[in-house]
């Protein structure tokens, strides 16, 4: 690794981080604390390969290897206030009624077996299965800004029944229930929905909106989704037909209602794509032009479960069990699929609009990880790893302030410049 040298900081920026680090002051119980975090935070907005504490100390005036050490991974300063008063900066900045919530997982290929959550499990960083952590997350996104809320490590099975690795790593004893992905995702979502921040919709892919119980969390929660699928799933392309057999003989009534095998009959997304008719549509400007792809939105009735019937004093309506299918074709040949349960009158370009936000967050972790360090952390025990993840959460909010003042600038008139006559 060659050497790094410390870049130096304009000196009104380093103002306004201090301002904006002195925000949190109380919510760190001791002076001490609140220093090392100051002294961390202004070492993940250094240049420098590493973001890990070793090189990070030695980068940032007065950085101490040691005490880092000890604030990040033993000091008990609680990370989830921390957050929520980020969250309420970045909103005052940010928040509009058209934001987007989008969740995701990110991955940290890791060596070895003592890393808190770490296992051999889909690494999306990797694109194959691998030895890594995976983190459930919540991002916020508009137009104008975007930036992280949230983000919670998922622990597999092999973690939450080895009572012995959970007590050496840390986990608080809230945490070492298994929770699937999806589960911990609406954990998130109900954390911010208590916070009251605006958004008109919840984004995620596949790995969450093929997974029924998640679609209808975000439903029992009010929320409007797009959310990814497979392509395997089965769906009505018409509203089924339900009936209700009549018993055998002097048999009991029957409960449940099952389809009409004269009605319409579920099929997979994938077979009913072939056929649907394409519009092309535009939803931004590249670097290299306009974004393209051809869409199909038509209406269908997802099928999940379908063989188990409905009961039969309760056969729902068409119209409330209708949802929205969206078909991505893309350039290079790949086809990808959403459910949406958005109003019947969304046209087109506006759930594509929607759906095409989540390009920010990929943009927004690259930053995160190759910028700020989210994956540099070499720590083992779980407060370590939210530690050092929600200070990369305070840097990067500090960031997109950053970039909102150079925008809101005068024409003619640097950030740090004040106007003439003021």
């Amino acid at each position: 690794m060659g050497h790094t040298e410390t870049p130096a900081l304009d000196s009104q920026v380093l103002e306004r981080l201090e301002a904006y680090a002195l925000a949190f002051r109380p919510l760190f119980p001791r002076s001490d604390q609140f220093r090392q975090g100051q002294i961390y935070l202004h070492g993940l907005l250094l240049d420098g390969e590493r973001k890990s504490i070793e090189p990070l100390s030695g980068r940032v005036p007065d950085g101490d290897e040691q005490r880092l050490q000890q604030f990040v991974n033993q000091s008990p300063w609680d990370a989830a206030p921390v957050l929520q008063a980020y969250r309420a900066r970045m909103a005052a900045a940010f928040a509009r009624a058209d934001g987007l919530l989008v969740v995701d997982d990110t991955s940290f290929p890791k060596q070895g077996t003592h890393s808190v959550g770490v296992a051999r499990q889909y690494c999306g960083a990797l694109g194959k299965r691998a030895n890594c952590q995976v983190a459930v997350s919540l991002h916020y996104a508009t137009p104008e800004a975007d930036y992280p809320l949230a983000l919670r490590l998922y622990l597999p099975e092999t973690w939450t029944t080895a009572s012995k690795r959970l007590e050496q790593a840390r986990v608080p004893p809230a945490e070492r229930t298994f929770r699937p992905k999806w589960q911990i995702a609406l954990d998130l979502l109900d954390l911010v929905r208590e916070e009251g921040l605006p958004h008109w919709l919840v984004v995620a892919d596949a790995g969450y909106g093929a997974v029924g119980e998640f679609r209808a969390g975000l439903e029992a929660r009010g929320e409007h989704y797009i959310v990814g699928l497979l392509g395997e799933e089965s769906v009505f392309a018409e509203a089924p037909c339900w009936e209700v057999t009549p018993p055998k003989g002097r048999g009991r009534p029957r409960t449940r209602a099952h389809v009409a095998a004269e009605g319409p009959q579920p099929v997979a997304v994938k077979a009913l794509a072939e056929g649907l008719e394409r519009t092309p549509v535009r939803w931004r400007e590249g670097t290299k032009g306009g974004l393209v792809a051809e869409f199909a939105w038509v209406r269908v009735w997802p099928a999940h479960r379908w063989h188990n019937g409905v009961p039969a004093d309760a056969i729902p309506s068409a119209e409330a069990t209708a949802r929205w299918l969206l078909v991505e074709w893309r350039r290079d040949g790949t086809i990808k699929y959403a459910l949406s349960n958005l109003p019947p009158d969304t046209p087109l370009e506006e759930a594509v609009g929607g759906w095409k936000e989540r390009w920010q967050v990929e943009r927004g972790y690259l930053q995160l990880k190759d910028e700020l360090g989210l994956d540099h952390f070499e720590g083992r025990g779980w407060p370590g790893f939210h530690h050092h993840a929600t200070l990369t959460f305070l840097a990067y909010g500090f960031l997109a302030l950053e970039r909102h003042r150079a925008r809101a600038a005068p024409e003619g008139v640097s950030p740090g410049e004040a106007p003439r006559g003021a």
